[in-house]
């Protein structure tokens, strides 16, 4: 008896999902015209949902050191008050400015990545300028520790010296950050890969960075 072998099944090669050459398998896949911004775009951005912890972090972090000055000020006999530098209002001016130039800044990438390529705009400049601002900040922030350790007022010459340096090194360190996002953002902007998420991000936190003065400021000025 004769037997009859089936015929292979066909496979339609058009079917198949696509490699595209060296771009790491099924994670980097190049869309149909060529423009990766799509595929990167519809990812979930990781970088929102991180910065709004590390936010709210940091306004539990202020909100502590907030409550413990009013505590320790309310039973406290040998407070004494402090007169602010006057640099500090001039600290304010600048990091306001930098708020200012940050959102010139991502409005003008924001069009840039949205296909308008005039290399003649530098669309990095206002964040050039931005990262100025941010480094005229912290050295008016060291001015005016400098200027109170020249007067003779160091952090344990007074519980409210004390607490003067810690509001304004703890906002200082986290500025740091903020410069060091800055210039991450500047680099990947100049190597043509920052994601819009990143960017939006990094200016989220420094806006929070620039209220965060003018609330310690305030808080200052009226408690110490």
């Amino acid at each position: 008896m004769a037997t009859t072998i089936p015929e292979p099944p066909k496979i339609e090669l058009d079917r198949l999902p696509r490699q595209s050459s060296g771009n790491g398998g099924w994670r980097n896949l190049v869309p149909a015209d060529g423009d990766p911004r799509r595929v990167k775009d519809s990812s979930p951005p990781p970088a929102s949902t991180g910065i709004w912890v590390g936010l709210a972090s940091i306004t539990m972090t202020f909100a502590a050191f907030t409550s413990a000055l009013v505590v320790r000020q309310g039973g406290a006999s040998d407070w004494r008050h402090i007169v602010l530098p006057p640099v500090l209002y001039l600290n304010t001016l600048l990091i306001i400015a930098s708020s200012v130039t940050l959102e010139i800044a991502r409005r003008r990438i924001a069009t840039f990545m949205g296909g308008v390529k005039d290399r003649s705009a530098n669309p990095a400049r206002w964040l050039y300028i931005t990262l100025f601002l941010g480094l005229l900040f912290v050295a008016g922030q060291t001015s005016a520790w400098l200027q109170l350790k020249a007067q003779g007022f160091g952090i344990a010459t007074n519980v409210s010296y004390s607490f003067f340096y810690v509001l304004t090194v703890a906002h200082a360190l986290h500025l740091l950050g903020g410069l060091g996002g800055l210039v991450r953002v500047i680099g990947k902007l100049n190597h043509s890969v920052l994601k819009r998420s990143t960017l939006d991000a990094t200016s989220r936190y420094w806006h929070f960075m620039g209220v965060l003065w003018v609330y310690l400021l305030f808080l200052l000025w009226m408690k110490l």
